[in-house]
């Protein structure tokens, strides 16, 4: 069996904090150089304007295919760890212990639990169709309308509405981290977490069970062009089609992204019980075999890093996240200052 329901939650009120009105934030001097982050890099995005975003510890870079800014740099010195454009090109900047930035390209407005955020750490975010944001955070997540949040706290197995405006307390994110959403083909809402993982259809949040087991420790969900929805985590690389779970890899996966082809392109653990990571392409035509094969691998030689945040950038070139930010274009792996990063790299 799939899903169990555990909870219930209803659609009828919200808070009552009105964001409508945009507040500009502090205003500052951008200074453009010549290199992007050199620290932990968690996510990657390009822009409907080909930018790309880069979320780190040192802030958020824009790289405009010449030089990278530190945008964030004149507002605050938090830990980005999380980043989104919205349909109306507006970006947002999730942080870890100071809440969220939306950006509009001139002014910050800035969102914490005063204005209704249930945690001010920010795992994730997605945008659903309806146009609302969701903020994966520590406790559980909020949504958030244009006007208003409205939250939805873990509690032991059951993930429930909340309307007693409480918060979590920042810094303490293991193990009800919200570390992924997406809305699928169907419209439910997929959350994966440190804890259990959830299936939201608007009233119900279920567990997702495999042969009556919860995943839990999730640390990424994709949906690909087929409708398959993909897990990730340390249980390893999970397919589901709709009516089975498949076990595609048993590596430690902590992202999964689909490219412009259907390729699907993980960060990993090489073979388990070691501790160096890989980014992995899985070609598109084995990815209906219970056991996909890796076509292309290329190794971080750092044992004690991890690799973030995957894109696929206009020029085909793949983007990924680890001490820094770093693109691949097939043939070598190029640092941020557009030089060869060899010497800790190896395609195998």
């Amino acid at each position: 069996m799939l899903l169990m329901a555990v909870a219930y939650t209803c659609c009828n009120g919200q808070n009552k904090t009105d964001l409508s009105k945009e507040a500009a934030g502090p205003e500052g001097k951008e200074a453009a150089t010549s290199r992007g982050p050199a620290s932990i890099t968690r996510n990657i995005i390009q822009d409907r304007k080909g930018n790309i975003w880069i979320t780190s510890w040192e802030g958020m870079f824009r790289y405009d295919g010449k030089s990278f800014t530190n945008v964030t740099s004149p507002v605050s010195s938090a830990r980005f760890f999380s980043v989104l454009e919205d349909r109306q090109g507006a970006l947002w900047f999730g942080t870890i212990g100071s809440g969220v930035y939306r950006y509009d390209g001139a002014s910050f407005q800035h969102f914490t639990t005063a204005e209704g955020l249930l945690n001010n750490e920010i795992g994730c975010m997605y945008e659903d169709r309806a146009g609302h944001i969701w903020f994966g955070v520590n406790g559980g997540a909020s949504r958030y309308d244009g006007k208003s949040f409205r939250n939805y706290s873990m509690a032991g197995d059951v993930m429930a509405e909340d309307k007693t405006g409480k918060t979590f307390p920042d810094m303490t994110r293991p193990p009800h981290e919200v570390t992924s959403i997406i809305e699928d083909k169907t419209g439910k809402v997929w959350l994966g977490t440190r804890d259990n993982s959830f299936v939201y259809d608007g009233k119900t949040f279920a567990i997702v069970t495999h042969d009556g087991t919860p995943f839990k420790n999730v640390r990424a969900i994709a949906e690909d062009k087929k409708g398959r929805i993909w897990l990730g985590g340390p249980d390893g690389l999970w397919r589901y089609d709709g009516g089975t779970w498949v076990n595609a890899s048993k590596d430690f996966v902590g992202y999964v992204y689909e490219d412009k082809k259907g390729n699907l392109w993980t960060s990993s653990t090489q073979s388990i019980g070691t501790a160096s990571w890989a980014l992995s392409r899985y070609d598109e035509k084995s990815l209906s075999s219970d056991k996909p094969a890796v076509v292309e691998t290329v190794s971080y030689q750092d044992r004690g890093g991890m690799l973030f945040g995957i894109l696929e950038a206009r020029d085909g070139t793949i983007w990924f996240g680890a001490d820094g930010a770093y693109r691949y274009n097939g043939n070598a792996v190029i640092d941020s200052e557009g030089k060869d990063a060899g010497q800790k790299w190896r395609k195998d």
